[in-house]
C-alpha cells in the first residue's frame, strides 16, 4: 500500500510516517517509480509505534524493542537492553496507574460528598 493509504488507515501524518521510516521503524520497499510500498503488517506496526512513544520510549528505544520483536528468533544480544527498557517503563506505569487510582478514590469520595449535600439541601 502507499504511503497515503497507510496515513489514512492508522491516523498518522505522512510527515510521523516519514519520520518513523527515517529512524528506521519502518523499512518500505521501494519501488520503480520511487514510491514506498508498505505491507499489511505495517499496520499493526505503526500501532506499536504510538504506543511506544506513548509511554515515553525514544525512538532508539522503540527500535531496540523491535530488533527483539521482529526478527527471525530471538537476538539474544538485544534482550538485556529490551528488558531493562521494558522494566522501567513498566515500573513507570505502575506509579501512574496508583496515581490514578488515587484520584478516582478521591473523585468519587467528592462526588459522594458533595451528591449528598445538594440532596440534603433540597430535603
Amino acid at each position: 500500500m502507499h504511503i497515503s493509504e497507510l496515513s489514512g488507515r492508522t491516523g498518522v501524518s505522512l510527515r510521523s510516517l516519514r519520520y518513523y521510516e527515517e529512524k528506521k521503524l519502518l523499512n518500505p520497499v521501494r519501488l520503480e517509480n520511487g514510491y514506498r510500498d508498505y505491507a499489511e503488517s505495517d499496520v499493526e506496526r505503526i500501532a506499536l509505534i504510538q504506543l511506544y512513544f506513548s509511554l515515553g520510549l525514544t525512538a532508539k528505544e522503540i527500535m531496540d524493542f523491535f530488533d527483539c520483536l521482529f526478527q527471525n528468533g530471538t537476538r539474544r544480544e538485544c534482550l538485556p537492553n529490551a528488558i531493562e527498557v521494558a522494566e522501567r517503563k513498566l515500573g513507570d506505569i505502575k506509579k501512574q496507574i496508583g496515581i490514578l487510582r488515587k484520584a478516582e478514590s478521591q473523585l468519587e469520595e467528592h462526588l459522594y460528598e458533595w451528591r449528598n449535600a445538594i440532596n440534603q439541601q433540597w430535603n
